[in-house]
Parts: structure tokens; sequence; C-alpha cells
């Protein structure tokens, strides 16, 4: 028998007509208020002080004061403007995850009937204490942890903390025992025991109250969840080492190129300007502007299939994820139960399921509702009760008395098969037959309950208890979606391992992971119950092959689901984890990307996850699995273009002044061509996903041939963009028209970038790349370009030969896309 150690009962208060006020007092300042413990998030002025320490928001905002000091203001309020998304970003974040507390106190009850001096009284949930005598209902959730002390037919459902979807039958039993031992530790069988959270399906009793607040099952969750931290994702990481060693060279380079120039004898407002000039082309403020785009991009696009994201980097972690770590009830089943199979006594149906029918009295009992279901989508209907014995743990059975119009009276009676099949009238080999059944039944994950029935001409006095004539066997359980095989068989496809977790029995859950499409070959099922030192955190760490090798977990505990998940992180795993129920939140929330369900879920595993579904359809999960992955893919070539115009525009704005040339760009050119690369970077790479086929991650962004090939080819465009305004110098051209001629080359070599990384299919980069090139022909061609632009106009031929040069470019570049994406990253 399953028991549960008790370490606090010693000197409780007893009392069987509940607690007196002097009692109650006494615990009171004994105990805290039966509240769990509530996980504050940070106030939002430590909010922005952790934003703030991000070395880029300070560079950018030294370089927006340098350009208020040197007068250019607009400049100025750009980047400061650019500042902005960024901090209410991450703002937003860190908001987000205080909800998770606040949620899992919400689904406690607020209001309690309890006895206190001997006389029944409702207060608050919060003011329970240990040695609280609770009544409990039909419906009521059940406030504290503590011990049945007296019921009848109570049902509990405990898959909120289980995730067992088959009602639990209480007992009762004296505590007085109990509580009077002298030991510093007692064991009681779990049986007895009610636990806060769970609700009661059929019946009432009285609770002994032993544990409250955090010292419960449900307190333990919360604490466990508090004590997950928040993870950035490999993305944001990788984008912040990006960011750090592009501002380590930003900052360098501008401090040599002000020494330099002022050194040349440009004077120190020359070489302020051409710091800040080189500070704002330098500055790589557009990684994680587009990151933050891109991720709304991916929220909308998942919002309309369905999947509802609660944090935005999610999108991105979903397409990255390699283990899928799955509840079974209401997950990958419907959590609701079925009436799967039924075997009548001598072939008669309608009689089965007539006398099931009439005896299931409770509109809440999840067999009964299952019963009725069938029962009447076969014409039959359910008759009026003249009496009820209900179903109590030392009967077995319940028992509903009904009469025949104008007949017999009739006892209708379902019940455990073992009492039903000894009370009928049938031989041993009969008994034997269905005692058989009702075996392979249980093996297959079936619950199985056993009906029969007793006519009478008299009224019945009391209930029967021998003689009946038996109808038959009904096999009840809760089935896999149908749409579960489909995303299974996608997972299998591409590389992504499923883990199914429950706490359910390991034969049920190995039933349902075969009928889901869970594996091909029979699933490797392992009982956390059975073997609890394989799933001790330290056992875990050291054996990383065990995970990789089973497919079912089964009753498996809350802090083993989590250990789990920390488990496979730990060896370098990106984990979703899927559930709806309370006991599923401190894995969803210490999971990678956290999937809850949207209709069935409790409060506090939508509070806690990072994508609910608001369908509770398994196959949305592929959908947003797509979704990330194309996010990454057009995040990659956004991330692309920005390196492939970056590198030659820092490039030439750098080398250039410090070889003793007049500055390359103004401040005024650079904001030009930040309205010409922020649109394009964040509009032209949003293709949506086909689904056609399957798109895998790479494990980085670029890899390191990728990285060399994206320099080289920045690298030329700055050789030749550097060539080309020092020999037009040397021809002697003005300053303004050699500028002119890198302006028009680079705008050329953006659009062509823009439309080569697409590959002609997005209509949006080609529109914008026309109309990048038409507007800088206008501003450059303009008779106003040298007084307003400090730039002169160019010829045709020349405007003709920057066309060429970039389309010998863009060829180039798009055969070394092509040979570097057969090169794994």
């Amino acid at each position: 028998m399953k028991t549960t150690s008790f370490g606090n009962l010693k000197g409780l208060v007893y009392r069987s007509g509940g607690l007196i006020d002097s009692e109650l007092a006494e615990q009171r300042s004994r105990f805290p208020a039966n509240d769990i413990v509530e996980v504050t998030g940070n106030p939002w002025i430590e909010i922005f002080a952790d934003t703030i320490k991000d070395p880029m928001i300070w560079f950018l905002v030294g370089v927006g004061l340098a350009f208020f000091l040197t007068g250019e203001v607009a400049d100025g309020i750009t980047l400061f403007v650019a500042v902005l998304p960024l901090l209410f970003m991450d703002a937003f974040l860190h908001w987000r995850t205080q909800a998770s507390t606040a949620a899992l106190r919400g689904d406690l009850s607020s209001s309690v009937k309890v006895y206190r001096n001997a006389v029944e009284v409702e207060v608050d949930s919060r003011d329970l204490v240990p040695g609280d005598l609770v009544l409990l209902r039909q419906g009521d959730v059940v406030p504290a942890d503590g011990v049945f002390e007296s019921l009848q037919g109570l049902q509990v459902d405990e898959s909120v903390l289980t995730g067992e979807s088959f009602p639990i039958v209480k007992k009762a039993t004296p505590l007085e025992p109990f509580f009077r031992s002298c030991a510093d530790e007692v064991r009681v069988p779990s049986e007895i025991l009610g636990a806060a959270g769970t609700r009661v399906l059929t019946g009432h009793g009285t609770l002994r109250v032993i544990f409250t607040g955090a010292s419960t099952s449900y307190g333990e969750i919360v604490r466990s969840v508090s004590r997950v931290p928040h993870e950035r994702t490999p993305l944001q990481q990788a984008i912040g080492r990006l960011v750090q060693i592009l501002i380590f060279l930003s900052v360098a380079l501008c401090l040599i190129l002000a020494m330099v120039r002022f050194n040349q004898g440009y004077g120190w407002l020359d070489a302020l300007l051409s710091a800040a000039t080189l500070a704002v082309a330098a500055i790589p403020e557009e990684f994680p502007v587009v990151f933050t785009f891109f991720l709304g991009v991916g929220v909308y696009r998942l919002a309309k299939k369905r999947a509802l994201v609660r944090r935005a980097v999610s999108v991105e972690n979903i397409g990255r994820v390699t283990h899928i770590c799955t509840d079974k009830t209401g997950t990958i089943t419907a959590g609701q139960l079925k009436l799967a199979h039924f075997e009548p006594s001598k072939g008669d149906v309608q009689t089965l399921l007539g006398t099931a029918l009439a005896s299931s009295s409770s509109e809440s009992d999840p067999l009964d509702a299952a019963i009725k279901e069938v029962a009447q989508e076969r014409g039959l209907t359910s008759k009026a009760s003249l009496l009820v014995f209900p179903f109590t743990e030392d009967r077995k059975r319940e028992t509903v008395i009904s009469q025949e119009v104008g007949g017999p009276f009739v006892a209708n009676i379902k019940g455990s098969p073992e009492t039903i099949i000894g009370m009928s009238r049938l031989l041993s080999d009969e008994k034997s037959r269905w005692e058989g059944q009702v075996s392979q039944w249980a093996r297959t994950g079936h619950k199985v309950i056993a009906v029969a029935r007793k006519s009478s001409l008299a009224p019945f006095e009391q209930e029967p208890g021998a003689e009946l004539e038996f109808c038959g066997l009904l096999a009840f359980e809760d089935p896999a979606r149908p749409e579960v095989a489909g995303a299974m068989e996608y997972c299998r496809r591409n590389g992504i391992r499923v883990l199914m977790i429950t706490g359910d029995h390991p034969e049920t859950s190995a039933a349902i992971a075969k009928d889901a499409g869970l594996t091909i070959a029979e699933p490797v099922v392992v009982s956390a119950e059975d073997e609890p030192l394989k799933f001790q955190e330290e056992w875990l760490h050291r054996h990383a092959d065990f995970l990789k090798n089973i497919d079912v977990v089964a009753r498996c505990t809350p802090m083993q689901k989590l250990r789990i998940v920390l488990a496979l992180k730990h060896f370098g795993e990106l984990v979703a984890v899927t559930g709806d129920g309370v006991n599923d939140v401190p894995a969803l929330k210490a999971a990678d990307i956290g999937i809850a369900m949207g209709e069935r879920g409790s409060r506090s595993a939508r509070e806690v996850s990072s994508i609910i579904l608001a369908d509770d359809n398994f196959s949305t999960i592929i959908n947003a699995i797509r979704e990330g992955r194309q996010l990454f893919k057009n995040l990659k070539m956004s991330f692309e273009y920005l390196l492939l115009i970056h590198i030659p525009l820092v490039a030439t704005a750098a080398v250039l002044p410090l070889a003793g040339y007049p500055l390359v760009y103004l401040p005024v050119h650079i904001v030009w061509l930040e309205l010409v690369i922020h649109p394009t970077a964040l509009l032209a790479f949003q293709a949506p996903s086909t689904g056609t086929r399957d798109e895998v991650n790479a494990p980085r962004i670029f890899s390191s041939f990728q990285v060399l090939c994206i320099c080289l080819a920045g690298v030329a465009v700055a050789v030749l963009l550097g060539w080309g305004f020092v020999r037009a110098l040397s021809e002697g051209a003005s300053p303004e028209r050699a500028r002119s001629g890198v302006m028009a080359l680079l705008t050329l070599w953006s659009a062509g970038v823009a439309v080569q990384l697409t590959r002609f299919k997005s209509e949006v980069a080609i529109i914008i790349s026309t109309v990048t090139v038409l507007s800088s022909m206008a501003l450059i061609q303009s008779s106003e370009s040298l007084t307003f632009l400090r730039l002169a106009p160019l010829s045709l031929v020349e405007w003709s030969a920057g066309v060429v040069v970039v389309g010998l470019l863009t060829g180039i570049l798009a055969w070394s896309r092509r040979l570097f994406q057969c090169i794994p990253g």
C-alpha cells in the first residue's frame, strides 16, 4: 500500500468538534496563513536597472549625446528612439514572469466550511490552520493537505497533481491515534489523504487539516517554480555576443579615428564628428531591433494558427526544439473518459447499457457521464430512481432502485468487477471467463466495471447483495487525440524525441503511447515509482543515455518531472514541455518552451507557459515548430544582409579618414543609409512558413565558413568602394562627387543583396529595393543635393557601371551562398 510520511503531527491540536477559539489563536501563532509562498517579481525600477546594464544601451546613449553636443539633433533623437523598444521589450518579459504565482493562488478555493467551537462556519481558506476540520462536498476544491476522518461515496479528481485521469476513491480513518502518537514521524496510507488543489467529484466528507500553505504539495510546486531561473535563448546569447564584439571594435575604431583626425590637424570638433559618424555606422543597434521585430511577426502568425505566445522569444526557440516532454492526460489524450468496450452477458447490449444508465446517479462522475453519452446515442433514457445506495469503498458498488412501468422493482447495480461477479449467479467457469476479460482490459490501461441487476415484485427494503443477474462488463479509457499520430510522425522525421511523462499506470501509459504513435516499435516504459533512485538529480546528470533510450516515464511526480527536464537541458537539449495541470507547472516553467492547453489547462499552467494552444490541438505544436524554423531562416537572412552592408560601410567610414582622406560619410548620409537599411532588414525577409518541407535550425546563426564568406564579400565591396573613392579624388573629382559614387554603389549593393537573399521570391524585397534605387537616384541627381546633402550628380555611364559591378558581385554572392549552404553549420 502506498503511504506518505508525516513529520509534524506531534503536538498538533485534535478536537472532534473542530478547534475552539483559544486553540485557534495558538495555531495561528505557530503557523502562517494558508497561502502559498508568493514569488514577488522585480520592481519596475529593478527591471529597468537590469535592462540598462547592457553596454550597448550606454553606448547608444553616449553617441546620442555626442550628436547633441555637435548640433546634430536629428541624429541624436534617432539613436535615443532606437533604445526605447529594447527597454520596453525586456521590461515586458520580466513583468510577465511575475504572473506565475498569482495564477497558482487563483486555483485554490477562496472560502471553505469548517467546524469551530462545534459549529459549522464559513471562513476564508487563508484562515485555515493545522487541526481544522473542513467539510467537503461535491464540486469543492480541497483547500489544504489533510486526512479524511469521515466520508460517504467520496471520489476525488487528482489529475491536477498526479496526471491520472480516473477518479480516486478515498477512505476515512480515525485520526486520534496518529495525533496522540509521540513518534517524530508516522506513515499513513495515501488513500486517506486529501491534497490541496484537487477536486471532489462525488460524495462528501470531513478533512482534518495537517499541512497548510507552503507546506502542502501545492505549495511545493510553487516553490519549485520560483527556483527556476529565467534564461536567455541561444539566439539571444549569440546576438549578445555578436553585439559585444561589434561594440568593442566600434569603440576602439572611434577612439583611434578621433585621435588620428585630431593629429592630422582637423581640430577637436571634426575629430568628435568623425568618431560620432563612425559610431552610428558601426553600432549594431539593428540586430536587437530586428530580432524584436521578427519575434513580433512570429507572435502574430502563431496567433492566427491558434497558438498564443506569452514569451516572444519562444517563437525563435521552438524552432530549435530537440526534445518534447509531454504529459498524457489532456495533452496526448483528450482528458475525458470514454466507454471504449462493453461485453454483455448473453449478447444483450441494451440490457447492459440500460442497467448501467439506471445505476448512474451522479451528474459529475466522469464514468456516469461516459455511460450516459453512449446510452443516449442508442436511444436509451434514464429511469426515475426510487432509492439510491451510493458507492462506498467498503461496498465497492452503487445501487439505484427503479421500477419498470407497470412492472417489478429493479435494483440496478454497477461497481468493482470482483464484487459484482462474486454476487452474481454464475458458474465457476463463467466467473473465470469474466475475470479473464477483466484482466485483459486492465492490462491495456482500461478502467473496468461490472453491471448487474435484480428484480422483485415487492419494494426493496435494503440493498441486494446476492443472486444478482450478471449483465456484463464496461471498459473505459482516456483515448489518444486523433491528430497526435501525425504530430508524432513529424517529430520522428525531424529528429525530435518525444518523451511521455505521466503519473498514470505503466501499462495504461504504454497503451496510450502505442495508440498515439509515439514510437514505431514497442514503447520503452519506466516506472519512476518502482525505480525512484534513477530519477534523483545526481543520477540523471551522470547517465546521459538513460532518458534518450526510454519513451515513457510512468508514476512520475512533479518533482521528478522537473528533474528530467533539467537533466535534458544539462545535456544540451532544447526542451519543450506540454501540460495542462498544476502538476505540470514546475516543468513548464523550467523548460525552454512551456506549452499549455488553453481550453482544458489550469490557469496556473497557462500563466507559466511560453505558448498556449488555444484549440488544445497537439498538431498546433507542429505549426509552431515550423513557424519557429521559418523565423530562424528569415532572421538569418536579415542578419546576413546587415553584415553584408555594415562591413563595407564601417570599413570605408574608418579606413579612409584614418588614411587622411576626407570623410566619406557625413551624419546626414548615415541617417539616409539607416533609412534604407532598417526597413529592408525588417520587412524584406518575412517569408511565411509554407509547410511543404521541413526546415531544421542550425545550432548557431552562422557556421565559421559562413562567417568567412560573409566577411570576404563585405571586405571585397569595401575595397571596391574605397578604390573608387580614392581614384575619383586622384582624377580631380570633388569630395562631393567621389562621395556620390560611394553612396550610389552602396545603395545599389543594398538592393542587390536584398533581392538575391530572397531569390527574387519576395515581392516586398523587390518593391523596397526598387524604391531604394529610385529614391537614391533622385536624391543624388537633384539640383539641391550639393547644398543639402554635400553630393554631386553622377553621369548615366557611372550609374550603368555601378549596376554592372553590383550585378557581378551579387552573382558571386549567390554562388558562395549555395556553397556554404552545403556545409553544416
